[in-house]
């Protein structure tokens, strides 16, 4: 239905969480290596518990090469930063879309969200926040594009 990108991502149990979300919502995770772990760490497991085995699950070995087969799909490529003023819920996801999301220290590459500044997106949060976790970040946003194609979704 839709697409998790996770651009460079450092910590295992986030990934992990992701991907179980990913199986609950017949959602294709993308890591974008280099990562901080190794996929196969017991704590990505963990945190997927027994859904790994059931996720759809691609792994690049760079960002390059995601782009150079994905290059049909950029328009409907959004970039969740903390550098917009776009909000989530205003976008418009179709279903397939790819949603992106970066290191946790690192976030997206300017350079990558450059190819469609239009759909950065980014999560409300009060004054005294940075950031929100990987995870929950992932979960939001993609539960809101879920609510949007909600048809589609409980057909699944």
């Amino acid at each position: 239905m839709f697409n998790i990108v996770l651009v460079h991502p450092q910590i295992p149990q986030n990934t992990g969480s992701i991907g179980r979300m990913c199986v609950n919502t017949d959602a294709t995770l993308h890591i974008i290596k280099p990562t901080m772990f190794e996929l196969d760490e017991k704590a990505v497991r963990r945190a997927g518990l027994d859904y790994w085995h059931l996720l759809d699950l691609k792994v690049w070995e760079s960002l390059e090469e995601f782009l150079e087969v994905h290059q049909q799909s950029v328009e409907r490529f959004f970039f969740a930063t903390t550098k917009t003023t776009n909000l989530y819920f205003d976008a418009k996801f179709q279903k397939g879309d790819f949603i992106f999301f970066g290191g946790e220290s690192t976030g997206l590459p300017k350079e990558l969200m450059q190819l469609r500044w239009e759909n950065t997106i980014t999560i409300p949060m009060g004054k005294n926040g940075r950031s929100l976790n990987l995870a929950t970040s992932a979960g939001i946003v993609l539960y809101e594009a879920i609510r949007q194609n909600y048809s589609s979704f409980k057909e699944l």
